[in-house]
């Protein structure tokens, strides 16, 4: 993995929502995360791999966007191990310039062969916090393209919109209906490498193509609440005990829950 990310990958996460690290992960390591993830994958499905069906098969739109397997870092010591990696952590806080972060949640984002476009969204008013230090980094493992399904991304549009939740629906420019502004800008298709990462402000409008072709094209993702962030009463992961212990304005600091992997205070100690 990386060591850091320069002073213009910085500047540019924080203009325009978003930065492409080309050779985030090394090639040991993406056989590791392939590895891992898939293995995870198909654990928390019941023992299903990934056998090159394509999607159409199940009911409504939605379900034929993407395969969304959550939290697979509870279930698998191997993704437990490669999410809670600090370096993780200490990326996301130097790009969104705080001290301290927790992992939020983290997913497989899985487009299946022939299945369809992830409209325009937001992450964090999907959450259980409001912020505007909220990232995310997407780690690829297949090349995302053109055709198989790469992420687009309205940039600058973070600074742009509230944290009133919007869901993501059938049509592609669903979420321009509730914020016109974001209609005048040009959508940036990412193209990225097996390996590659994309690190994402949780506030900035994006959304990714349809998968065009007979393949995969798999992605981890692990999104991140800055350290300190309160409860806003919004329903997520958050488990029911945990949820029903909480009031709104309260901290959400369950170690157990949303554990801390990177502190610049622990760091320096």
């Amino acid at each position: 993995m990386i060591e850091s990310v320069s002073p213009s990958q910085i500047e540019q996460f924080r203009r325009e929502g978003f930065v492409h690290v080309s050779g985030f992960l090394s090639e040991d390591e993406l056989t590791t995360w392939r590895q891992e993830i898939d293995a995870a994958v198909a654990q928390q499905r019941g023992g299903r791999s990934l056998d090159g069906t394509p999607a159409g098969n199940k009911d409504g739109h939605y379900a034929n966007v993407f395969l969304q397997q959550m939290l697979l870092s509870r279930m698998s010591p191997g993704v437990h191990e490669l999410m809670h990696n600090p370096q993780l952590g200490r990326i996301a806080c130097d790009l969104a310039g705080i001290d301290a972060i927790r992992i939020w949640h983290d997913q497989a984002l899985i487009k299946e062969p022939l299945s369809n476009a992830t409209a325009f969204h937001r992450d964090v008013p999907f959450w259980s916090f409001d912020s505007h230090q909220a990232i995310s980094v997407w780690v690829t493992l297949d090349d995302a393209t053109l055709q198989n399904g790469c992420l687009y991304i309205l940039p600058g549009s973070q600074t742009m919109t509230d944290f009133k939740p919007a869901g993501i629906g059938e049509n592609m420019g669903e979420l321009t209906a509730q914020y016109p502004v974001l209609a005048d800008i040009e959508p940036v298709p990412v193209t990225v490498s097996a390996g590659d990462a994309i690190y994402i402000d949780g506030m900035v409008a994006h959304g990714a193509g349809p998968n065009m072709t007979t393949g995969y094209r798999r992605a981890m993702t692990c999104a991140y609440m800055p350290d300190g962030a309160t409860f806003n009463g919004k329903r997520n992961i958050l488990s029911d005990a945990y949820q029903a212990s909480l009031s709104i304005g309260d901290v959400l600091d369950n170690d157990e829950e949303l554990p801390r992997i990177f502190s610049r205070s622990m760091a320096v100690s």
